[in-house]
């Protein structure tokens, strides 16, 4: 370890220690414990967290740095730990190496000034603990994280989706709750049905943004086909088919015009989404919104008060953990899922493999209009009506999870399991500011000021091509 870096983590434990004592001796005043005993107190927490840094950080750093490099020069004090020669501007070479961290922290302390100076009450003792908390698990996955070479986003994701819930629970009375853990898990499930599609269209490279289109139309397509009297069965197996036509189409006009599938599927999403409206407004005033009976069966497996085989558990939750549990083994198990991550690694390795690019490009869109129609249908269930709109809210937020989760939009990297831990991550925050009253103006800024920091501080793993 270089002087200048050794000076630099003596100092910053120092730092570390004060800022321990001040915080437990503002606690301590604040529930009014003896100032004799707040004194007391903040000086033991300062000397553990010293020694503990002393012993157990500034060590561990230079016996790693010394495994590494070899022999170092020694201090004249035969107790402290060897140091080499100086380094100048350790302190910015530190910054730069840590900026995304550094920028993820940055951001939320200023969400969380505006969000003291927009709510009243906000800036409290309890919502300080709390954001110290989400500060100490951010640093520690960050820094743990660098040290797990496998799965280092799925780490960083269930640190932070651990942070988040613990906060939430101090922060807002209920928050976990059986009713609102349920509440979570029914629209994280409609959510992760919906990424599904995207998740293997960014494996192969692409992106649909069609998604939130063809959840709204098979939304609408569904319970306008039921009142022409349809029966409801049949009526959900020709959307799911529909839902399959769409994805062929988008499948074989984006691999046709190759880099061009964002635009490609946005134009069908639209065309889709108009021919619903126009067929379902025909003799009637209601364009693009469907009312009507929906069918009981459809009713359990997408609400709250939904039953399985007796439990009172929503069966969308079943059915999307079945299915998580699926394509998370079958991805990494099966050739279908190898041959998915080798095209998406390299097209021309695959071609030389006898893969074929257009018939796994074309049936990843295809499984991704199933999913998309299935969501919209089971969005019937839970609504009770048709309703256009029903998707919007999808239009990014498939991205965001598989991004926030760590899956690589470039291809050949990450998997539907982190865009699971992705979901629950983004549902635990919506919860979150919902849970503190923020209007839905107020919720769109702060979620996208969220993902930011969030997606910087997982810092995608790599891509695999830089890994071989």
């Amino acid at each position: 370890m270089k002087q200048s870096e050794f000076s630099f983590y003596k100092a910053l434990g120092f730092i570390i220690a004060i800022l321990a004592a001040i915080i437990s001796m503002i606690i301590g005043a604040y529930q009014d414990v003896n100032g004799q005993l707040i004194i007391f107190y903040g000086l033991a927490i300062f000397a553990l967290v010293l020694w503990v840094w002393h012993f157990f950080s500034i060590n561990w750093t230079y016996k790693l740095h010394e495994k590494d490099h070899g022999e170092v020069a020694h201090s004249g004090d035969a107790n402290d730990p060897p140091i080499a020669t100086d380094e100048p501007n350790y302190f910015w070479h530190l910054v730069r190496r840590n900026k995304a961290v550094i920028f993820a922290i940055l951001a939320i302390v200023a969400l969380f000034i505006i969000l003291s100076l927009s709510i009243d009450g906000f800036f409290s003792i309890k919502n300080i603990v709390s954001l110290g908390i989400l500060f100490g698990l951010l640093v520690l996955a960050y820094v743990l994280g660098s040290y797990i070479k496998a799965n280092k986003s799925a780490f960083i994701g269930l640190s932070v989706l651990i942070g988040l819930f613990i906060i939430g629970s101090l922060v807002i009375d209920g928050f976990a709750s059986t009713s609102n853990l349920k509440s979570m898990l029914l629209f994280a499930a409609f959510l992760g049905l919906a990424c599904i599609g995207q998740t293997l269209v960014a494996l192969l490279g692409g992106l649909d943004l069609s998604i939130p289109f063809v959840i709204g139309s098979s939304n609408v397509g569904l319970l306008y086909l039921i009142s022409l009297g349809v029966p409801p069965w049949l009526a959900f197996i020709v959307i799911l088919l529909l839902g399959i036509g769409v994805g062929f189409v988008n499948g074989m006009l984006s691999f046709r015009l190759q880099g061009q599938a964002l635009i490609v599927t946005l134009g069908v999403g639209f065309a889709i989404s108009g021919g619903t409206q126009i067929i379902s407004s025909m003799n009637t005033a209601f364009g693009g919104n469907v009312f009507g009976v929906v069918p009981d069966w459809l009713v359990n497996i997408a609400t709250l008060n939904g039953s399985t085989f007796g439990l009172r558990i929503p069966p969308v939750i079943v059915i999307w953990l079945l299915l998580s549990i699926a394509l998370i083994f079958g991805l990494k198990n099966s050739s279908y899922g190898r041959n998915l991550y080798a095209l998406g690694g390299s097209r021309t390795a695959s071609e030389r493999l006898l893969i074929s690019e257009r018939a796994y490009w074309v049936g990843a869109y295809m499984i991704s209009g199933f999913f998309s129609t299935l969501t919209g249908s089971l969005l019937l269930g839970w609504s009770g009506g048709g309703f256009i709109g029903v998707g919007d809210p999808y239009m990014f937020m498939t991205l965001a999870a598989v991004v926030v989760g760590g899956t690589s939009l470039l291809g050949g990297w990450g998997g539907y399991g982190f865009t699971v831990i992705g979901v629950l991550v983004l549902q635990v925050i919506t919860s979150f500011l919902v849970g503190i009253g923020l209007s839905f103006q107020a919720q769109q800024f702060v979620f996208g000021l969220l993902i930011l920091p969030m997606v910087a501080i997982y810092g995608r793993s790599p891509h695999i091509r830089t890994q071989i």
